[in-house]
């Protein structure tokens, strides 16, 4: 459920996926309104302002350089979502909660701990709201596994396995994407990054031991990656990440235990249940899906825990 209040939020990035969350905002019902954009590529400006015309809306105006923009609508805005390459994350992240903003940050978070680190203590000393835009931690499907794990009425985790697939190598040659300066890794930090996190929230327990092959397939990051862990249970974990793909971008993810078969996304895409005793999975359809921006407004409302607060 979101709430009646106007939500004033500024873009900071324009480029594909945040046109795609930006169509969202403006197909949904929530009473948000687009203050103004930041995006440094003309073209890139131009197709969110064609969205805004589509919608018979007035398109917000844009400010190209991030520092002038926050400096700009410093007391204009009440949350800026944060859609630009990795290695500005912490920068910007950082210069928004000082602002005064609420924030919502495209994963993945930043590109260090050190920087994880910092970016939590401002957090915590400005008092402002940071939530990673993981639709997965967010999504009410993914809440409810972990709710069920941790209750006990499935029994105790024995071994989890994800994957992830997708023509990432294709759909990314030639951007930032592939540039290690910038995206800070390959597949398994960018796509890779929501079963990584969607995993561990649903083992809700530390790793013990890991390990981990990555492959680049001569390219500058790497396209295909294969992930071992043991979790301080015993439980096993595997994750598999194919960034070259045919063109299709899907995952799964299945939780084994003692009483139970769960299967999820890492997007939070789905809940399925086989109990012992049933022949196949069946939908839980009591959980319906939400939208991240949505996600993002319960959370600041206090309706919803923010994950790994």
């Amino acid at each position: 459920m979101i709430g009646s209040t106007r939500t004033r939020v500024g873009f900071i990035g324009a480029g594909i996926m945040a046109r795609h969350h930006l169509e969202e905002i403006l197909d949904g019902t929530s009473q948000t309104e687009v203050v103004a954009i930041c995006e440094p590529s003309a073209a890139a400006y131009a197709a969110a302002a064609q969205l805004f015309d589509q919608h018979g809306l007035p398109v917000p105006p844009n400010e190209p350089d991030w520092t002038r923009f926050v400096a700009r609508y410093g007391g204009q805005l009440d949350a800026a979502f944060i859609i630009t390459p990795h290695a500005l994350h912490f920068a910007q992240a950082t210069a928004c909660l000082e602002a005064g903003f609420d924030v919502l940050l495209e994963k993945p978070m930043v590109m260090t701990a050190d920087e994880a680190r910092a970016l939590i203590e401002t957090r915590d000393r400005t008092g402002r709201l940071l939530v990673v835009a993981f639709q997965g931690s967010l999504s009410p499907q993914v809440r409810e596994a972990a709710r069920m794990l941790r209750s006990g009425e499935l029994g105790p985790i024995l071994n989890i396995s994800a994957v992830v697939w997708q023509d990432w190598a294709t759909l990314t040659e030639g951007t930032w994407r592939q540039q290690p300066a910038l995206s800070g890794g390959g597949f398994l930090f960018d796509t890779g990054a929501h079963m990584l996190n969607t995993v561990s929230d649903l083992a809700g327990e530390d790793f013990a031991d890991v390990a981990a092959w990555l492959e680049d397939d001569d390219r500058p990051v790497d396209i295909r990656a294969a992930v071992m862990g043991r979790l301080v249970s015993g439980a096993l974990v595997t994750m598999n990440a194919v960034g070259s793909a045919i063109p299709s971008c899907h995952s799964d993810i299945r939780v084994f235990t003692s009483k139970a078969i769960l299967r999820t996304g890492i997007w939070g895409e789905r809940l399925e249940l086989q109990r012992a005793g049933s022949s196949r999975l069946r939908r839980v359809s009591s959980v319906a899906p939400m939208q991240i921006w949505d996600q993002f407004l319960n959370v600041r409302a206090g309706r919803t825990v923010n994950p790994r607060n």
